[in-house]
């Protein structure tokens, strides 16, 4: 059985950020990672799992999936814009609004492809293992990578031609 406060203390910033970019909700997200990794306890206890990381990501997507059915309702918004903090410099404000807006762009893809866009691209775990998280096949998983990256791309380019 492994450690489960080294996991915590290792993995509790990646499950946060993770639940937070799917929730958009500081509490929410603080919540799933609790019952994610009360569900890790509840299995390392029967289980030995090997590859640990994708497979908490793949607890913490159910938990988020549960919460979501459990609410009968889609909790990703547009509150990214919200969460900003500013600080002093000028660069700070414009990298945070250009990721604040690039995460708004991967909120209106379709489910399937935000999720795979966060796990791939902003988590940057491995195809095999955002398959396995989201059960998907694996070359399903790389049609909505490449739809979704393009959709995302389309969309930065119009922002781009509307800010001039």
């Amino acid at each position: 059985m492994l450690d489960l406060d080294g996991i915590f203390e290792a993995y509790v910033d990646d499950l946060y950020r993770y639940l937070l970019s799917l929730s958009n909700n500081h509490h929410t997200a603080e919540d799933l990672v609790q019952e994610a990794f009360y569900r890790a306890y509840l299995q390392l206890l029967e289980d030995n799992i090997s590859n640990i990381k994708p497979w908490l990501f793949k607890v913490a997507y159910h938990a988020f999936i549960d919460f979501t059915k459990k609410h009968n309702r889609l909790i990703i918004t547009n509150e990214v814009h919200n969460r900003i903090i500013v600080k002093t410099t000028e660069i700070d404000l414009i990298e945070k609004e250009g990721f604040a807006a690039l995460m708004n762009d991967i909120h209106s893809l379709k489910e399937t492809e935000m999720h795979v866009l966060v796990l791939c691209d902003l988590h940057q775990l491995s195809l095999k293992d955002a398959a396995e998280i989201l059960q998907l096949n694996l070359n399903t998983l790389k049609s909505h990578l490449s739809r979704g990256r393009k959709k995302v791309v389309e969309r930065v380019k119009e922002r781009r031609m509307q800010d001039g």
